[in-house]
């Protein structure tokens, strides 16, 4: 089996963590890094709690907490680096029994990549807000026309090689960074592909990007900034 690696960026989970921890499958992951991206309440405590490594990072943002966690990674000698690393999000809504089937196109086709797709699974009601879903439309349309790439999802569970990871040399540090990498891994002509997950209902506290008008404006923004920065 590959050394597999689990990312999860984490901002006041102490509802949710736990449980997205005991159920990743253990046979599975050779290692769990929660991302504690300065949490107010217990989020690192019950991590820790449930066995996985906690980074700290005290500046704000997605893609600055996921970016902590591959600096981690990167700490360690060669020969222990992973193979394959999956991000997923600590809020729950994520389904991580499902992980054997997104690393499964790597370990078995040569992949390079995996989105967990929510469009081709299935959404428990209220799970994503119709701007997440048309935001989602949009810009994997938008990659689809400029890039010649195909995705119908934006979805933070996804797997990838990790000498893939390193080749993209991920830089966004907040709402761009499920896009950076997608359209990273299209213009490096990367193999990518697809597999449906399951979504539902967050396991308490409130998104921090749907969650409020504003967080869902700059969200899309920075998608669509993001995408055309990247082109040009």
């Amino acid at each position: 089996m590959p050394k597999i690696d689990v990312i999860i960026p984490a901002y006041n989970e102490e509802a949710a963590i736990g449980k997205v921890l005991r159920a990743i499958p253990k046979s599975l992951v050779r290692e769990v890094i929660v991302c504690n991206n300065n949490s107010t309440d217990n989020t690192a405590k019950i991590a820790a709690a449930n066995g996985a490594i906690v980074v700290l990072q005290p500046e704000m943002g997605y893609g600055n907490a996921c970016l902590k966690g591959i600096d981690y990674l990167m700490q360690k000698p060669i020969s222990e680096q992973p193979d394959i690393v999956v991000f997923i999000d600590a809020d729950y809504s994520d389904v991580p029994e499902e992980m054997p089937d997104v690393v499964a196109p790597i370990i078995n086709n040569n992949m390079d990549m995996v989105i967990g797709s929510r469009a081709l699974g299935n959404l428990e009601q209220g799970s994503m807000t119709f701007p997440q879903r048309f935001g989602n439309w949009l810009a994997t349309s938008l990659i689809r026309w400029i890039f010649n790439y195909h995705f119908t999802d934006l979805g933070p569970f996804r797997a990838i090689r990790y000498p893939s990871l390193m080749a993209m040399n991920m830089e966004d540090k907040t709402f761009g960074w499920t896009v950076e990498m997608q359209v990273k891994a299209a213009k490096m002509k990367m193999n990518t592909t697809e597999v449906a997950v399951n979504y539902r209902r967050r396991a308490g506290g409130k998104s921090k990007v749907s969650g409020t008008i504003k967080g869902t404006f700059l969200a899309g923004y920075k998608i669509l900034w993001t995408i055309f920065k990247l082109y040009w």
